[in-house]
């Protein structure tokens, strides 16, 4: 005869499960970072057109993605007036700042190569 507290523990581990794969949280629960959804840049006056930064085509999951690589140095996501900080610019990334440190033609795509990979109409 079946148990029916462990009958009732074994439906409620399979609709976590489930409730979890359906809300993408699957990640979390293998020990990977719940990617945030993508985040609209601000665009200033003279923009070519609205660059929306996407984690998932930054980050494969296959790579077991570490956040520290770019958080919390190049951008501050957790520090006090880290959603007031400045601007991202040309002039700064050209420097090796925020985005520019990696997309410098080495690590990623140059910043010159082609203003659509990053600048959408």
């Amino acid at each position: 005869m079946l148990n029916m507290k462990s009958t009732t523990r074994t439906a409620l581990a399979a609709m976590t499960v489930f409730a979890m794969a359906l809300t993408g949280r699957v990640a979390v629960a293998q020990g990977l970072p719940r990617l945030v959804d993508d985040i609209k840049i601000h665009k200033s006056a003279d923009s070519p057109g609205q660059v929306t930064f996407n984690h998932t085509s930054h980050v494969g999951m296959q790579e077991r993605p570490s956040c520290t690589a770019c958080h919390p140095k190049a951008f501050p996501i957790l520090k006090a007036g880290a959603a007031t900080r400045a601007p991202i610019t040309h002039a700064s990334m050209d420097k090796g700042g925020q985005c520019g440190a990696c997309h410098d033609g080495k690590k990623a795509f140059a910043l010159q190569d082609d203003c659509t990979n990053c600048h959408k109409q």
